[in-house]
C-alpha cells in the first residue's frame, strides 16, 4: 500500500550499482552468472519501498556515451578503468528485474544521472517533497527545504542543517567547496594542497568562490601560493561539479509513478537469478 504523503524518491542507481558491486561478496547462481550487484541494488530498493511506501520513485542510471562535461574537459573521468565484465553482465538482468517490479527506470542519452536527478528534483519538489537516495556528496548541492538526501547504505539523512554540519558549508556553497578540492574519482582538477577543512574554512570566511578569488592575495603560506598559481582552474572545475537542473527532459511526474508488478515475469527472473527468499515472498 502506497502512502500519498510520502516523498518522491529519486534513486542514484548507477552509484548504488557500483557500490553494491564492491560491497557485496561475489555472488553467482548455479550457472555461474554474477548476481551480487543485482542483489545489492534490489535489496536497497526494497528497503526504500518498505520504509517510505512511495507512490512515485525512479531508478536513474547513467547512459552510455559522452556528456557535455566530456566536451568541456577531455580528461573528465578519463582515468577510470573499464567496467568489469562481471558487473557489465549484471546491468540488463537488473533493468529487467526492476521493470518487472513495476519501478520506472530513467536513462537519458548524453545526460549523467546526477543531472537527471537535479532536473527532476527542481521540477517536482514544488509538488511534494523529494528524497534523493545516493552516496554521492556532489548531490548535496541540491538539498533545500523540499529536497533531502538519504544514504541508504548507512541511513544518513542530509537536510540543509545536516549538510552544513557534515561539510562545514551550506548546500548553496557545495559547488564552490567541491571546485576548490577537485574530485579525483571524476578526474576534476582542484587546488593542490586544499582538502575539505581548508575549502570549508575559505568558503566560510569569504562566502563564495568569486569573493575568495578576489581576495586570493590575502591567503598566506604555501596553500595561498597554490591557490594563486591555479586560479585559472576554478571556473572549469566549478562548471564540471555543477549539477544541471534545467534540462529539457520529457518525463512528467506520472512517468515516475510505480506500477503494479508483473508477477509472472518477476517470478521467472527471481527463479533464474536464484534469489529464492524473494521468490518465496511472491508465493
Amino acid at each position: 500500500m502506497s502512502n500519498p504523503d510520502s516523498p518522491i524518491i529519486l534513486v542514484d542507481a548507477s552509484s548504488y550499482l557500483f557500490r553494491a558491486y564492491h560491497a557485496m561478496p561475489p555472488l553467482t547462481n548455479s550457472k555461474g552468472q554474477a548476481t551480487g550487484a543485482i542483489y545489492g541494488v534490489i535489496n536497497m530498493m526494497k528497503r526504500m519501498l518498505s520504509d517510505y511506501k512511495p507512490c512515485y520513485m525512479a531508478m536513474i542510471f547513467d547512459a552510455k556515451g559522452k556528456t557535455f562535461r566530456d566536451e568541456l574537459y577531455d580528461q573528465y573521468k578519463a582515468h577510470r578503468p573499464p567496467m568489469p565484465d562481471d558487473l557489465r553482465e549484471q546491468i540488463e538482468p537488473l533493468h529487467q528485474l526492476i521493470r518487472a517490479m513495476g519501478m520506472p527506470i530513467i536513462v537519458e542519452p548524453g545526460v549523467e544521472a546526477d543531472d537527471v536527478i537535479g532536473t527532476f528534483s527542481k521540477r517536482f519538489s514544488a509538488t511534494q517533497p523529494v528524497l534523493i537516495s545516493t552516496g554521492d556528496k556532489d548531490l548535496a548541492q541540491l538539498v533545500n527545504d523540499r529536497v533531502t538526501l538519504i544514504n541508504t547504505m548507512n541511513n544518513q539523512l542530509l537536510t540543509p542543517e545536516a549538510v552544513e554540519h557534515k561539510f562545514g558549508v551550506k548546500p548553496s556553497q557545495i559547488v564552490d567547496y567541491l571546485a576548490l578540492m577537485g574530485d579525483t574519482a571524476d578526474n576534476i582538477p582542484g587546488i593542490p594542497k586544499v582538502g575539505p577543512k581548508t575549502a570549508a574554512k575559505w568558503i566560510q570566511t569569504y562566502g563564495s568562490l568569486v569573493n575568495l578569488i578576489d581576495h586570493a592575495d590575502e591567503i598566506k603560506g604555501k596553500v595561498g601560493e597554490s591557490l594563486r598559481d591555479n586560479l585559472e582552474l576554478l571556473p572549469l572545475s566549478s562548471t564540471l561539479v555543477t549539477i544541471q537542473c534545467d534540462l529539457d527532459l520529457p518525463e512528467t511526474l506520472e512517468d515516475l509513478k510505480i506500477q503494479p508488478a508483473d508477477t509472472s515475469a518477476l517470478a521467472s527472473q527471481l527463479k533464474n537469478l536464484e534469489f529464492n527468499s524473494w521468490l518465496e515472498e511472491l508465493s
